[in-house]
């Protein structure tokens, strides 16, 4: 569950204490991991710059005995996040059948403490300027769970600000919404375990219109964050064979406070001009019949 630590979690604890060529090896595994660090080590030392002894003592300070653990655990961190409920559901149970609710809502709690964990502050605030520029429309869109993550985030979002699409999920309508797409505009992207390729797909396409992608999956990381402005790996696993969307949720909320309050007078005004519209559109309505 939450006490797992990953290969880009102990990368990130341990930037402040690297060498300029580690940072330089380390930004070219985030940059399409998990997959730069199960190349052969010599392929790994090309592509970063930097020789093979100095990539097996960067290794080592993650923890890791050699280059072959370093793989290894990237490999099980892949078969993570390709597990399915039918694969969880051969654990043992966490869940206390004398009291269900009580023991499936502390589970969620510590969901929610190892977000509080993984999410840094800066980064939260990073979010939130990206989210909040008025210069910048915001995509939105997710998986086929995931995606009411998204629809909840963007009927929100649109009480707040101008500028939000939700694009639906059938990949004929995404090329409409590519053409739209401007260099700098948001893209947020939601994927969790078992990934879509075709929101890898158009990530990259989005990418490519030089949109700013903020992504967030689970600590096994999808795909589609290759390349992200902004990753979050929310933790997803409640140790039952259904994975949690509530910490996801639970984010997207405090981001929504954030923003609506970052300008409340703005919002206001907003909120109230959306509902003296709706208010008249439902009297046109019962004039009508």
């Amino acid at each position: 569950m939450g006490g797992v630590v990953h290969i880009r979690q102990l990368m990130e604890q341990k930037a402040d204490t690297l060498t300029p060529s580690e940072r330089q090896l380390m930004s070219v595994l985030l940059a399409d991991y998990p997959f730069a660090g199960l190349q052969p080590i010599h392929k790994l030392s090309e592509r970063a710059q930097i020789s093979a002894p100095s990539i097996s003592r960067f290794v080592t300070k993650l923890g890791c005995s050699g280059f072959q653990e370093f793989q290894q655990k990237l490999v099980q961190e892949l078969k993570e996040g390709s597990r399915s409920p039918i694969d969880l559901g051969h654990r043992e149970s966490l869940i206390d059948q004398a009291q269900p609710l009580a023991s499936y809502l502390a589970l969620i709690d510590k969901l929610n403490a190892d977000l509080r964990e993984r999410l840094s502050a800066a980064q939260f605030t990073r979010i939130c300027d990206l989210l909040s520029d008025p210069k910048r429309k915001v995509y939105l869109i997710g998986g086929r769970m995931s995606d009411s993550i998204a629809n909840f985030f963007a009927r929100h979002l649109r009480q707040i600000r101008k500028d939000v699409f939700h694009i639906p999920p059938d990949p004929e309508a995404w090329p409409e919404y590519l053409l739209r797409l401007k260099p700098r505009d948001i893209a947020v992207i939601f994927d969790f375990r078992r990934y879509q390729s075709s929101l890898a797909q158009l990530a990259s396409s989005m990418r490519s219109r030089k949109a700013q992608t903020i992504v967030f999956t689970d600590p096994w990381i999808s795909p589609a964050a290759k390349g992200a402005t902004e990753l979050v790996a929310t933790p997803i696993d409640s140790g039952t064979l259904w994975d949690s969307y509530v910490p996801a949720f639970a984010l997207v909320e405090a981001l929504l406070v954030e923003l609506a309050e970052r300008d409340w007078d703005g919002t206001k005004a907003r909120i109230m001009a959306w509902d003296e519209l709706r208010r008249d559109q439902h009297s046109e309505q019962e004039a009508s019949t």
